[in-house]
């Protein structure tokens, strides 16, 4: 059995190795990588320009464009359509493995000593040791699993966001919307993504999962960790506030599971606990599925919102939202277009493939560049100009497509048109009172701070 190691050991191990690939891919983004340039400062910023170069060099090289990293990219809409909708590609490795296993002993072997696979814990390892972070990373069920496992934990899932449900969150997503605007509109300036953005969507998922009592500020933290670790655990830090964040989630849903047994509703942990007990799942499955409509609907939703408004503001479009506050679904699609919350996503080949004239072999990795298939001048007019009037003419691929098309791009949708529609309604003069802070990410995208005045 894989024995854990003492934590200050663990520790320096995990530090010095993230600060060694850290130095890697610095050193390739300085020697001009594109793809190395999407992992750091002061690309990722802004990586759109990064995006462009991207879609030259795969223009001229047949599609698919290379990198000293060991990971291709497909930046076109073209290319990127055509691998998310190739059943040839997946989210994990042809036999099934989990891509990047970061285990030591182990690393890309997919099991520990004792052969199990490395993303099953035992009992003997610690929740809240970074050592287990990196061993068990995070595990957002749907996100990670090709099918079949994928078809059914989404045919379990898929009720939930059923049209009749969609409309009584919508109900409720205004009701909260309203109470946070009256909060913010009493103290004149407040934060748009601590007091909008991020809360709202936490509320519509405690209503999702039926969970009693939501702790908001607690959720967004667990929502923040979860979410950054997209990117790859990035310090000791992070790996810390991780597996506290996994660990406690489980505790919580763990607890709803045992609540759901005893008095049973409608709520989506109910319908999952029948399944449970009838053994089309496992409780491993029924709690990663949980943390993953927490993360992906936390997510989603805040950074749509806080990229929307900083769009409407710096194109002058604001106005635009104010005086048709109807355009709502508008502004999102074209948000979702223009600066998407979730930026790209990642596939591997089950077999040799070709795509666009270039041959990629077995379990290659190629990541897809869902915003910048939003900006491919061959799919969208003008594409750099954020414009609420646009016809969409061509689908974004925001929500990724294929199989693993999001299950909940309807509830972002919905959340993200009730935010801008009474936002433009009750706060017309709405404006900047303050430097945006934008998150450090590559995967998610969307303000981290957005300080704002009611008038």
């Amino acid at each position: 059995m894989t024995p854990i190691l003492p934590r200050w050991r663990a520790d320096l191990r995990l530090g010095t190795r993230i600060a060694v690939m850290r130095a890697g891919g610095l050193a390739l983004a300085l020697r001009g990588d594109p793809v190395a340039r999407l992992m750091h400062r002061p690309w990722r910023l802004d990586p759109y320009p990064t995006y462009a170069r991207l879609r030259a060099d795969a223009a001229a090289a047949g599609g698919v464009a290379r990198s000293r990293t060991g990971i291709s990219a497909v930046a076109t809409h073209e290319t990127c359509t055509a691998v998310l909708r190739d059943r040839r590609f997946g989210v994990r490795l042809a036999d099934g493995r989990m891509p990047f296993d970061p285990t030591s002993d182990t690393e890309r072997s997919g099991a520990g000593a004792d052969g199990r696979d490395a993303s099953t814990p035992t009992s003997e390892q610690d929740p809240t040791d970074p050592g287990t972070a990196l061993i068990e990373p995070i595990d957002l069920s749907l996100l990670a699993l090709d099918p079949p496992d994928h078809t059914r934990l989404r045919r379990l899932a898929q009720p939930t966001f059923a049209p009749k449900r969609l409309e009584q969150y919508r109900q409720s997503a205004r009701k909260v919307t309203g109470r946070l605007l009256d909060d913010a509109a009493a103290r004149g300036t407040f934060d748009l993504t601590a007091d909008l953005a991020a809360p709202l969507p936490i509320s519509v998922i405690a209503e999702l999962l039926a969970i009693p009592d939501v702790d908001t500020p607690r959720f967004a933290r667990w929502g923040r960790a979860l979410g950054a670790a997209l990117d790859g655990v990035r310090s000791v830090r992070h790996a810390h506030a991780l597996a506290r964040a996994t660990a406690d989630l489980r505790l919580l849903f763990a607890d709803l599971v045992e609540r759901r047994r005893a008095d049973p509703g409608e709520d989506v942990i109910s319908q999952l606990v029948h399944a449970l007990d009838e053994e089309t799942v496992t409780l491993g499955e029924l709690v990663s599925l949980a943390q993953l409509l927490l993360v992906a609907g936390f997510e989603t939703t805040t950074n749509l919102v806080g990229n929307a408004v900083r769009a409407l503001q710096a194109s002058g479009s604001w106005d635009d939202l104010v005086a048709d506050p109807g355009i709502a679904p508008a502004v999102v699609e074209e948000t979702l277009r223009y600066d998407p919350p979730v930026q790209l996503t990642a596939r591997f080949a089950h077999e040799d493939v070709e795509i666009g004239g270039r041959r990629l072999r077995k379990d290659s990795g190629v990541l897809v560049l869902l915003a910048s298939a939003g900006r491919d001048p061959a799919a969208h007019a003008d594409p750099d100009r954020f414009d609420v009037h646009r016809e969409q003419t061509t689908a974004h691929l925001a929500f990724s497509g294929g199989v693993h098309y999001c299950l909940g791009a309807a509830l972002a949708r919905m959340e993200g048109e009730v935010a801008l529609e009474m936002l433009a309604e009750r706060m017309p003069r709405l404006r900047p009172a303050g430097r945006m802070r934008p998150r450090v990410a590559t995967v998610l995208r969307g303000p981290q701070r957005f300080p704002v005045r009611v008038g």
